[in-house]
């Protein structure tokens, strides 16, 4: 059976819309692949997040290892992250992978548009390395 894990950004959700997204992706876990997991946007900084999620029974893991660097961002270097996640979190990678192929979850940070997001490439990796299936929510 092919391991699916679930790519969600939260821009322009509430925390609600993204916990009703999660469940229509029947997700079972949210790994927040922010570098810190912060937001100036009212409950979705990780206390409140994973709070709010335990409520609706989904579980919630940080991954800082899995975060893109600050230095890297806008104009976001897709290249430059992929050497940065085979270097410094490649054993987040294949912790996440292990997990994925007994339940399903979802990768988070802002950016609504998969493409849009270094989640993207966490994804793509999965994807062509060990034929893990996206879903886009």
């Amino acid at each position: 059976m092919t391991a699916t894990i679930v790519s969600v950004g939260y821009q322009g959700r509430s925390v609600d819309e993204l916990i009703d997204v999660l469940r229509t992706g029947e997700v079972e876990l949210l790994v927040d692949v922010r570098l810190n997991p912060i937001s100036r946007k009212p409950g979705f900084s990780k206390k409140p997040l994973s709070q709010a999620l335990a409520e609706a029974g989904i579980g919630y893991r940080h991954e800082r290892a899995l975060g893109n660097p600050r230095d890297n961002r806008d104009p976001f270097d897709r290249e430059r992250y992929e050497a940065y996640l085979l270097e410094v979190g490649s054993a987040a990678l294949v912790e996440m992978l292990e997990l994925a192929k007994s339940v399903r979850i979802a990768l988070l940070c802002f950016e609504r548009e998969h493409s849009d997001c270094h989640r993207s490439c966490i994804l793509d990796f999965a994807a062509q390395k060990h034929a893990v299936r996206v879903l886009k929510l």
